[in-house]
């Protein structure tokens, strides 16, 4: 067993989200700036910093109202969250390895729950630890630790998952083996190829294999 421990994240990567949360940032920056935003100005830095960082980014004094807007537009679109092709029966093949699972993402732990009332796969995760637990966000690595404490595991024997560049480089600071997917429909994968992860991977099936 090369990790006995493998944390994710979500967006992206677990759940296909992606087409929602660009749905979203177009309606909020519609809604409340009347301007036309490009999509990869948009999705910059999603999967990094907070949602209102990202909305500060865009337009400091309208944050809060984007914010807002974003939000209200993005939990009705939940009811139709799919999760990404193949990586359920990654994650319980991998359970079934007796591998220990866990969540890290840039979403609020109120965001990991409305993914999960839809989505049924929080029995196969031992810990998820959010944005709001953590002091500071990826690329910054304390989620990444915060989930090696409470599974009481090394550096050494963990990977970690995702699919932005902030992932790399959070599971860079901490000392783990880091994985880009590239099925996650935010990030290009020429973006991905630019962050020396550890691995870059372009299925479920190939990620299986490598972990």
């Amino acid at each position: 067993m090369r990790f006995p421990v493998i944390l994710f994240d979500l967006d992206g990567t677990l759940i296909d989200s992606g087409s929602m949360i660009l749905a979203s940032f177009r309606h909020a920056t519609r809604t409340v700036l009347a301007r036309e935003i490009p999509d990869e100005v948009l999705l910059a830095n999603v999967g990094g910093s907070t949602l209102h960082e990202q909305m500060h980014a865009l337009d400091p004094a309208r944050a809060d109202d984007l914010v807002a807007c974003y939000r209200e537009h993005n939990m009705p679109l939940h009811d139709e969250l799919q999760s990404c092709r193949g990586m359920v029966d990654v994650l319980e093949r991998l359970r079934a390895e007796g591998r220990r699972l866990g969540i890290v993402t840039a979403k609020r732990q109120a965001g990991i729950g409305l993914a999960f009332r839809v989505l049924p796969l929080a029995h196969l995760f031992d810990a998820a630890v959010a944005s709001d637990d953590v002091a500071r966000g990826k690329p910054y690595p304390d989620g990444i630790l915060r989930a090696l404490e409470l599974l009481d595991a090394r550096p050494d024997e963990a990977a970690y998952v995702g699919d932005a560049p902030f992932d790399v480089e959070a599971a860079r600071r901490a000392g783990v083996h880091s994985v880009a997917v590239t099925w996650g429909g935010i990030h290009s994968r020429e973006t991905l190829e630019r962050t020396g992860a550890d691995t870059l991977v372009d299925s479920p099936e190939e990620l299986l294999g490598l972990l």
